[in-house]
């Protein structure tokens, strides 16, 4: 069963139209919107820790190795990472830059879209 629609707040009329974020009351044309509950949104479930996936799907874990699957340009000139490079001993940490590595004695931060394990 579907929830009811709320009364309007401006004119108390039941004749509620439902829109993507926000609600419409046919009679006055009033707009409002549309609550957290009522667009089905609630707190992200933690269920456990954050799992990562490589480019292949396979879930990375704190020490594994990777290798990285296309040519890698780094930031300020400082060069290309070639593809094929290994990075042992990963680290996982939050971030848009999932994995946290030391590649040719620099730590590097890299997104496990680029990797695969090794």
């Amino acid at each position: 069963m579907s929830p009811q629609p709320p009364q309007c707040p401006e004119c108390t009329m039941t004749e509620i139209i439902s829109h993507a974020k926000v609600w419409e009351c046919a009679t006055c044309g009033h707009e409002w919107e549309k609550t957290a509950a009522e667009l089905g949104e609630g707190a992200p479930a933690e269920d456990g820790p954050r799992v990562v996936k490589d480019a292949n799907g396979a879930v990375l874990a704190d020490g594994d190795t990777v290798v990285l699957i296309k040519d890698l340009k780094l930031r300020g000139g400082a060069g290309t990472l070639k593809g094929g490079t290994k990075a042992k001993n990963i680290r996982l940490v939050d971030g848009d830059h999932e994995i946290d590595c030391k590649i040719d004695g620099a730590q590097i931060g890299l997104k496990a879209c680029y990797v695969k394990k090794a």
